[in-house]
């Protein structure tokens, strides 16, 4: 567990700093970027996709794991905007809350279906 945690540190000072610098340089002007690579159909747009892709999934399943309750479903829409600046956090938040229990950081209210 403290390699794990140790990762999901590693991931927010990663993200914190890169983003820092990109908005430093490029300003807030994420969106249409974002979705103009996916317009463009090149490489960059692909990734783009895919990465959506894996928001969508961490939308779910952060959903899921409340049970579709009314917080798991705002927690679902911060995840998916807040991608690894949200998911990190607060993977790190729900390993201390489950005091290192695995199956209830994955399950959380589903845990009994174990």
């Amino acid at each position: 567990m403290t390699a794990f945690r140790i990762v999901l540190i590693s991931f927010i000072v990663c993200i914190l700093i890169y983003t820092g610098a990109v908005i430093s340089t490029h300003g807030w002007n994420l969106f249409p970027v974002f979705f103009g690579e996916m317009w463009s159909m090149t490489w960059s747009g692909q990734f783009n996709v895919d990465f959506t892709c894996f928001l969508i999934l961490s939308v779910l399943w952060v959903a899921w794991r409340h049970g579709f309750s009314r917080g798991g479903l705002i927690l679902g829409v911060t995840a998916f905007f807040g991608g690894m600046m949200f998911l990190a956090p607060y993977l790190l938040v729900s390993s201390f809350i489950e005091r290192g229990n695995m199956s209830g950081v994955l399950l959380g209210v589903n845990v009994k279906l174990k």
